[in-house]
This record gives C-alpha cells, sequence and structure tokens, in this order.
C-alpha cells in the first residue's frame, strides 16, 4: 500500500517504517527460522520472491505493512536501520467490498525485543494509524491454536475469540472499535500516534538535532 509510504509511527518501545527494499535480506534471513514459519504459517521463500513480495506489499491496495524498529537501538548512532529491525506489523484488507475491516498480525522476531510490550505497541500504533488514516472500524486477528503469547496479548488488548477451525489449527478474534474505546478508554488515549514523514524521521536519525513533525492521535477518529 503506497499510502503510507512516507510515514514513520513513533512509540516508546518501538518504531515503524515503510518496509523497503533494504530490508528484504534481513527479513529474509529471519523467515528461514522454522520457528518464525510455523507461528506465522509461512512457507520459506527464495531472496528474489521475498524481494517480489516488498514490492507486493509496497504497491498493492489490500495489504498494508510497517516493519518494527527497536526504539532503544535508534538512539545508537552506529546502528544503521537495518541493525534496528525486530519484526513486522501488517494489515490485509479481504473484502474488497468492505473496506472498514482489517486483519492486524504481528511478528517480533529479533528474540531480544520479545517481552518487552513491542508486539502490543507495534499493534496498538497499526491499529490507530488505521482508524484515523483508513477509516477502519473492525480488526480480525487469525493466530495459531499454540501461540499461547500471542492469543494472550490479543486477548488482552480487548480482541474476543469468534470461532475456531479444528482443520486450520487457528483461532478468530475480532475488536469492533467502538467496543474498544468504550471498554477502556485509558487504552485508547495511550495508543497515541507521532506521526512523521519518514524522510524527516530518516534525517533526524542520522542528525538528532534536526525538526520532527507533527503528530496525531487517536482520539481524532471518529468512534460508532
Amino acid at each position: 500500500m503506497k499510502v503510507n509510504q512516507d510515514t514513520v509511527l513513533v512509540g516508546e518501545r518501538v518504531v515503524l517504517v515503510p518496509y523497503e527494499s533494504k530490508h528484504v535480506c534481513k527479513y529474509h534471513e529471519w523467515m528461514m527460522s522454522s520457528e518464525l514459519q510455523e507461528l506465522t504459517a509461512s512457507e520459506p521463500l527464495s531472496l528474489e520472491q521475498e524481494y517480489e513480495m516488498q514490492r507486493s506489499w509496497r504497491n498493492d491496495d489490500d495489504k498494508c505493512t510497517f516493519i518494527v524498529l527497536d526504539q532503544q537501538l535508534c538512539s545508537q548512532p552506529a546502528l544503521t536501520e537495518t541493525d534496528c529491525m525486530a519484526g513486522d506489523v501488517n494489515l490485509f484488507f479481504n473484502d474488497e467490498d468492505d473496506r472498514s475491516v482489517a486483519e492486524v498480525e504481528v511478528m517480533i522476531a529479533e528474540r531480544s525485543c520479545r517481552g518487552r510490550g513491542c508486539g502490543k505497541e507495534s499493534v496498538l500504533l497499526m491499529m490507530a494509524y488505521a482508524v484515523q488514516h483508513l477509516s477502519v472500524r473492525k480488526f480480525v486477528s487469525k493466530i495459531g491454536m499454540a501461540n499461547t503469547p500471542s492469543i494472550n496479548m490479543f486477548k488482552k488488548m480487548g480482541f474476543e475469540e469468534v470461532s475456531r477451525s479444528v482443520v486450520f489449527q487457528e483461532i478468530t478474534f475480532e475488536l469492533p472499535i467502538a467496543a474498544e474505546t468504550e471498554r477502556d478508554p485509558a487504552r485508547r488515549s495511550s495508543a497515541a500516534v507521532p506521526s512523521q514523514s519518514y524522510q524527516h524521521w530518516r534525517l533526524r536519525y542520522s542528525c538528532p538535532g534536526a525538526a520532527t513533525s507533527s503528530t496525531v492521535t487517536s482520539d481524532d477518529a471518529p468512534s460508532s
């Protein structure tokens, strides 16, 4: 999806940046892991196929992705953006007739970033961005039955189980936006999205004294 190609979302633990070709090699290394293949229900791809997939993510209107960076590492001048990669967070618009519903998924590939709230913050940032800029009103998540950490994380964010598939060994969860904002107003305000231009952020990343751009919050989004 091209709409986020110049967008950075900044949190306390993570920074979300557009998925670019420079990220592909490390992403490809991650996906050679049998553990990650099992957790994400993915098949291994060749490096060339991974580049093709990155181009698809950039150009197709039915999906949106950000690469997750470790905020702690981003403050270290000697490290490149690729060195700071921790995972990815994605949206899928599976129903072309209803763009208000999106499937959300997250992967924290780097073990050093697990158990620190990076996955949860990545999902909250993505959801707030989707509500504000993509008019999403309901989120769906499909999680493997064996992926207990992800199941617990999505439940804590208010997602509720709606179905189980024995064939695919996965559980489907849903979160309508109205339910999320009404049940937990504190979380709504904590999901603020400091949104910056990717080009500006990269200048700031290499030169800490540079200026940043505006901030948007999930409170700007309409509630149903």
